[in-house]
């Protein structure tokens, strides 16, 4: 009967908010003493109760505290520009995606400026950024083929909307979100008949004063 009951005492110890208290602490501690001078250990301390063990469960290494989530972007995007009005034009389609998926960007809101600071500040995870930004462009580009747009358009087109996101996500995370979702780029960018094509480069979200 011990046995049994071992698993059950041991899930019971897990607690569900460490991933946040970790987060939380690694980034008060990259911006205090920098990202090269903090171990997990120094995270799992600041965190309190979780061991290193939780932080090791949660986060695969340090750097991972930084981007944990942002692996679930490149395919909600690609199914969000797959699922736009079928006669926008390619630009058009890729960058309401963001605005599509806005829910999911809302959520990194919270500690984005600082983390970007920190991204910033170390060559080792400016490299880690290049290859998220560039799983989306590669996911938005493949959608864009899937639209019968022929590849040598979809790729500088998924590359110009990786980088209008990227820019427009940073204004609206700078603002505190008095940017709204819906005034990501691509919100009320469709191409209509009789519109110029060159409306489909507005990429600018607009913020409230």
């Amino acid at each position: 009967m011990s046995t049994s009951t071992m698993p059950a005492a041991k899930a019971a110890r897990w607690d569900p908010g460490a991933e946040q208290r970790l987060k939380r602490a690694a980034l008060e501690l990259y911006l205090e003493g920098g990202y090269d001078n903090v171990t997990v250990t120094h995270i799992a301390e600041r965190a309190g109760p979780p061991t290193r063990r939780s932080c090791f469960r949660c986060f695969p290494d340090k750097r991972e505290v930084l981007f944990a989530g942002s692996e679930h972007l490149p395919r909600a995007l690609a199914e969000a520009a797959l699922t736009a009005d079928p006669n926008a034009a390619p630009l058009t389609a890729a960058l309401d995606a963001p605005a599509r998926v806005g829910t999911r960007l809302a959520a990194h809101v919270d500690g984005a400026t600082e983390r970007r600071a920190v991204i910033d500040a170390g060559p080792e995870l400016q490299e880690r950024e290049r290859t998220r930004a560039a799983a989306i462009t590669e996911a938005i580009r493949d959608v864009l083929i899937q639209r019968q747009v022929h590849a040598g358009t979809a790729e500088p087109v998924a590359q110009l909307a990786t980088v209008a996101c990227d820019n427009a996500f940073r204004r609206w995370t700078g603002a505190k979100g008095a940017c709204e979702v819906r005034q990501l780029p691509g919100r009320g960018g469709r191409r209509t008949a009789g519109r110029p094509r060159r409306d489909v480069t507005r990429t600018g979200a607009r913020c409230r004063d």
